[in-house]
């Protein structure tokens, strides 16, 4: 594939972790893209409920990356599959490690987080959590804890000066919105030296802190 990059066009929401992963690819692999930021959380419903948006799509969900390709206008949704995609399209520098043990390690921390905790912490799940009378603040942290917890323990025989080995991975990627979301939804992350100890040298890094939510163009504005 070439190393030329298309017209992107990203659709996210400044607070949705999974945008954000998809933000720190782009930017760690120097891709310029056109943001178009959707309003998730308004009176009446969500933009991504829009009709229109569910053309584009039909999960009603943030990030989609919008690009020309072969002459015509292709779309990817799923943060993990569009990371996927920029790496295939700027192998350099890599967020998927070469060596087979590693690349299979990096996703599955990922996936712990991607499949395994966010999910059940998102917005839609914690709107359906109010509507049947539940706690949607206990319901987070349970799961936030305890996905944050099996990562802490898988990472302790995969780190090193990140969660995979000593360069920046998918796993790193989705690790830094997830403790963001956990400090949202005040869950218990003191425990977690690995996570945090990684956390804070990623933090260092301007692809990590440039595309952090509070620096998005539709996050709200300090008054």
């Amino acid at each position: 594939m070439s190393a030329t990059a298309p017209n992107l066009r990203l659709y996210g929401y400044w607070r949705s972790s999974s945008t954000w992963r998809v933000r720190i690819a782009l930017d760690w692999k120097g891709l310029a893209y056109d943001y178009h930021p959707l309003a998730l959380v308004k009176a009446g419903g969500g933009e991504h409920k829009s009709e229109a948006y569910t053309r584009i799509n039909p999960m009603q969900e943030v990030p989609v990356l919008e690009f020309p390709h072969g002459g015509r206008l292709e779309r990817l949704s799923q943060s993990l599959a569009i990371v996927d995609y920029l790496e295939r399209l700027r192998p350099d520098p890599a967020l998927i490690p070469a060596d087979p043990l590693r690349a299979a390690q990096a996703r599955q921390l990922a996936e712990i987080i991607n499949a395994g905790t966010q999910p059940l912490q998102n917005h839609g799940v914690l709107v359906r959590v109010r509507e049947l009378g539940g706690d949607e603040q206990v319901w987070a942290r349970t799961f936030i804890e305890r996905g944050l917890a099996a990562l802490e323990q898988v990472a302790g025989g995969t780190a090193g000066k990140f969660l995979v080995g000593d360069a920046v991975s998918i796993a790193d990627l989705c690790l830094i919105p997830q403790l963001f979301n956990a400090r949202r939804y005040g869950a218990s992350i003191s425990a977690f030296g690995t996570l945090l100890r990684v956390e804070n040298l990623c933090l260092s890094l301007p692809a990590f802190v440039d595309t952090h939510p509070d620096r998005q163009p539709d996050a709200p504005k300090a008054s």
